[in-house]
């Protein structure tokens, strides 16, 4: 009886979740548009490859991926990687790299290496965060601009003024409709609200249309027309793996933020393998690669998509626009997209990152820093692998320091207890730990608190062994343990 009575609100209650979820694809959908095109621009490629490659990558890593409610598509931090060999060798060439880096990130996953994100610190989180909410902010700067035939030239007078108060009028609705109600999406109501008022008014503002004609047929398989040899993937090669580097680091990283926005635990090996297949699909069939991409999944997170449904929505939406309501997408006024675009980085910047720069170690607030200026002028990877490594550095030379030794005399001989590890950064400060020339005839090593942890410390025990020798004196090493023991073994040393 409390099965029946219980059925029409679970019904009730699973509708309102598909309701919301389908509204949430709808709104990314809508975000999804111009950034595709745009990126596809700066690669010099035609847009269609762009919408193609969001729809195959959105759809398929939201069908198969490891992180529900995160939004792949066509990516610029992909695309600025790719334009020299699109100017050098053409589309065909790019699309056999797009299909190339797919099969290095279905080998990234395959092998189970999703999980290294885990060594990113939280450091190097906050700059990548902070970075691209700024990259997202000034990417949106461009739509205040048009090609005078002399070059891109900022908008003036009444063309700015418009421009300005209409993206105004879509931030102040994307705040202020969540205080009245969460029935739907305020990034989608600001935008179709927006979007009408334009269009009944006849209000003169950029919109979708005037960035690129967005109408289409299905997309076709196509392998890429390169000649398949060694001169080729000697050209595509290396390009191949810096997009997959690059895809798979902002994947990870925004994997990781989500994570952190739903409480919840995604599964990292299997988003990097269909992010692979999606690659791998989207070279075939004519598209652009692309990664996950952090201002649209704000977008979807933000209006309640937590499942594969507003994934795949969003997805299918980008082929529908391209099919069959281009002319109704091309209304679409810039100025709404770039408000809601503006609110997202708001929402996205860690703010908080700048309330703790003064209370956490100097070089966590220096990785901070550094990450986000490095993510802003140069490329994701860059900023990420910078940040990992400052972090790395700070935290070998904060562990080289605290090696430390306990040093007992008795009749005819000497013990040194040490504590810490010995790897290649605390080597000198180890050595310098022993009085070579005033120790007894006898000296004992107690490795009981010792960890040796890489090639550097048997080479310091050898060496340290070597001095005694030299002046006449032995050396025992005692205490060590079985991982120890087995490690100096096999190289030889006791």
């Amino acid at each position: 009886m409390t099965q029946l009575d219980s059925s029409p609100a679970v019904a009730v209650s699973r509708a309102v979740t598909l309701r919301r979820e389908t509204l949430a694809g709808l709104t990314t959908s809508f975000a999804l548009v111009p950034e595709c095109i745009a990126f596809a621009l700066v690669a010099q490629l035609n847009p269609l490859m762009g919408l193609y490659g969001a729809f195959f990558i959105c759809t398929i890593t939201a069908l198969f991926g490891g992180r529900p409610g995160m939004v792949s598509g066509a990516a610029g931090s992909m695309a600025v990687v790719i334009v020299a060999l699109v100017v050098q060798h053409g589309a065909q060439y790019f699309l056999l790299t797009v299909l190339l880096s797919g099969l290095v990130m279905l080998l990234f996953g395959a092998l189970r290496l999703g999980k290294l994100v885990r060594m990113v610190p939280h450091p190097v989180m906050l700059g990548f965060v902070n970075g691209l909410a700024i990259v997202i902010a000034l990417a949106q700067l461009e739509h205040f601009r048009h090609d005078s035939g002399s070059g891109p030239q900022w908008l003036h007078g009444t063309q700015l003024a418009t421009m300005i108060g209409l993206t105004l009028a879509t931030m102040l609705v994307t705040w202020l409709l969540p205080r009245v109600t969460r029935a739907v999406p305020p990034a989608l109501v600001a935008i179709v609200g927006v979007g009408l008022a334009t269009h009944l008014l006849n209000v003169p503002t950029p919109t979708l249309g005037d960035m690129a004609r967005i109408a289409g047929g299905l997309p076709l398989f196509h392998f890429p027309e390169v000649p398949l040899n060694l001169e080729t993937l000697r050209i595509v090669g290396p390009y191949a793996v810096l997009m997959a580097i690059v895809g798979l680091l902002e994947t990870l990283l925004t994997f990781n933020l989500t994570d952190e926005i739903t409480a919840s635990r995604g599964q990292p090996n299997r988003e990097c393998l269909a992010l692979g297949a999606a690659n791998i699909a989207s070279g075939l069939f004519g598209g652009m690669g692309g990664c996950a991409m952090i201002g649209q999944t704000m977008i979807n997170l933000g209006s309640g998509g937590r499942s594969r449904v507003s994934g795949v929505v969003a997805g299918v939406m980008i082929l529908l626009f391209i099919l069959f309501l281009s002319p109704a997408i091309e209304r679409i006024p810039l100025a709404a997209l770039a408000g809601v675009m503006f609110v997202v980085a708001q929402e996205t910047f860690a703010w908080g990152s700048l309330r703790v720069l003064g209370r956490v170690p100097r070089s966590d607030a220096i990785v901070i820093v550094a990450v986000t200026i490095i993510t802003v002028f140069t490329d994701l990877a860059v900023a990420v692998l910078c940040g990992i490594v400052i972090a790395a550095l700070n935290f070998a030379w904060q562990h080289a320091r605290e090696i430390r030794a306990d040093i007992a005399d008795t009749e005819g001989a000497r013990t040194y207890l040490p504590h810490g590890t010995l790897f290649f950064a605390s080597v000198a400060h180890f050595l310098e730990l022993f009085d070579i020339a005033h120790d007894a005839p006898a000296v004992v090593l107690d490795c009981r608190h010792l960890r040796l942890a890489d090639h550097s410390a048997i080479a310091a025990l050898e060496t340290l062994r070597e001095r005694y020798t030299r002046v006449g004196k032995s050396l025992a090493i005692v205490g060590l343990s079985a991982r120890c023991e087995a490690l100096l073994q096999r190289a030889g040393t006791v």
